[in-house]
C-alpha cells in the first residue's frame, strides 16, 4: 500500500475527519540519462560555488533572496516555523458550485483516505453529501513548505482534493497572446457547417481508448537502435487552412467525418492492443486465419508489424505504404 504524502485532520464545521493526502496519478515518460557524446560516461550535476569552483555539500546550503545589493539568507527551519497551519489541518472555508470552478485553475489531484476504519462513517458522510449536492469544498493546507488552496470534491466514491492555482497565477490571455481576433467573424454559414461538423465528430468519452503513442514511439526508436534497424519517421504538420479554404475544408470534413470508413480513437487503440508484441503467423496459416484491418491500424502499429515481417524499406514508407507492402506480404501466394 502507498504511503500518504501529507497527513492532518479534515474540518467543516465543527466534524473533524483524520486524513491521509496520496498521489492519485502517475508519469510514464521514459527517461534518459546525460552522456558525454562519443562515450559511455554519465554526466553528473553538481554544486559548485561559483566564485571558489569548490563543491558545496547540501548542509552547507542556504536559501538567500536576491534584494538588489545583498542576499537575505532563510534557513529551512525559519519556514517550517512560520508556515500557517502548523497542526496539519485542512479547514474548508465554505462550498462552491463545481461548475463556478474554471477548469484552468485546477492543477494537481490527490486522493483522500480515512487514517482508520472507525472514521469511514464520517468520510462516507461528507462524500455522499458533496455528491448529492454538486458543490466542492474550497480549502488552504500547508505542505512541504507551501501553502496551497485546493478543492475538495466528491468522485466515484471517494474524496479527491485538487489544488488550484492562485487567481493571481493566472495570466491574462490578452496580454500574453498578441494575435487574438478582434473583428474577425465568422459567417452563420461557415458557423453551421462547423456545427455539423462537432456534431459528426461526437463520441462518448472513454480515456482507455486514449494512450500515449509518442513515449510508445521512444520505445520503439530504443528498441530499433538496440537493433541496428533505421526508424520510421513522423508525417508532416498539416498546413493551415486559409481564410479562403475554410468553407471547403469544413465541407470535405463533414464528409469524411461522416463516412463509415472513418475510424476514430477507439479504433486505433483496439488495433494497437491487437497488435502489440506479436509477431506475424506463419505463411501457411495466413490462408485459414480471418483477414485483419490494417487500415484500423496506427502507423506506429503498422511499422512494428512491418518490422517484425521485416519488409525492407519501411523506414521510409508513408502510412498507406505500409497498409500496402503488409497487405502483399500477407496474401496467399
Amino acid at each position: 500500500m502507498a504511503r500518504p504524502v501529507w497527513a492532518g485532520n479534515l474540518s467543516f464545521g465543527l466534524v473533524s475527519l483524520p486524513v491521509g493526502l496520496y498521489t492519485a496519478t502517475d508519469s510514464h515518460t521514459i527517461h534518459f540519462h546525460q552522456l558525454q557524446r562519443g562515450t559511455s560516461d554519465r554526466i553528473r550535476n553538481k554544486r559548485i560555488n561559483e566564485r571558489t569552483g569548490d563543491e558545496v555539500g547540501l548542509d552547507d546550503i542556504v536559501k538567500g533572496y536576491d534584494t538588489g545589493d545583498e542576499y537575505v539568507l532563510v534557513e529551512p527551519k525559519e519556514l517550517d516555523e512560520i508556515a500557517p497551519g502548523r497542526s496539519r489541518s485542512l479547514d474548508i472555508a465554505g462550498f462552491v458550485d463545481l461548475t463556478d470552478v474554471e477548469p484552468i485553475f485546477f492543477d494537481k489531484t490527490y486522493y483522500l483516505g480515512p487514517r482508520g476504519a472507525e472514521y469511514g462513517k464520517v468520510y462516507s458522510l461528507l462524500e455522499q453529501a458533496l455528491a448529492k449536492a454538486g458543490k466542492a469544498g474550497i480549502a488552504t493546507f500547508v505542505m512541504r513548505q507551501h501553502e496551497y488552496l485546493v478543492a475538495l470534491k466528491a468522485e466515484n466514491g471517494l474524496l479527491t482534493l485538487h489544488t488550484l492555482h492562485w487567481a493571481d497565477e493566472i495570466r491574462d490571455p490578452k496580454r500574453e497572446i498578441d494575435s487574438l481576433p478582434d473583428k474577425a467573424k465568422a459567417s452563420e454559414k461557415e458557423v453551421t457547417m462547423a456545427e455539423q461538423l462537432i456534431d459528426a465528430m461526437s463520441m462518448d468519452w472513454d480515456p482507455d481508448a486514449f494512450h500515449d503513442t509518442f513515449q510508445e514511439k521512444v520505445a520503439a526508436l530504443i528498441e530499433a537502435k538496440k537493433a541496428g534497424e533505421t526508424v520510421e519517421k513522423a508525417e508532416p504538420a498539416a498546413e493551415p487552412t486559409g481564410a479562403v479554404d475554410l468553407m471547403e475544408a469544413l465541407r470535405a470534413s463533414v464528409e469524411r467525418a461522416s463516412s463509415p470508413k472513418a475510424t476514430g480513437a477507439k479504433a486505433t487503440a483496439t488495433g494497437s492492443s491487437r497488435a502489440a508484441g506479436k509477431k506475424p503467423p506463419a505463411k501457411k496459416r495466413i490462408r485459414s486465419a480471418p483477414k485483419e484491418d490494417l487500415a484500423g491500424l496506427s502507423k506506429a502499429d503498422l511499422y512494428k508489424k512491418a518490422a517484425a515481417a521485416n519488409l525492407p524499406g519501411r523506414s521510409q514508407m508513408t502510412r498507406e505504404d505500409l497498409v500496402k507492402a503488409l497487405a502483399s506480404s500477407s496474401s496467399p501466394s
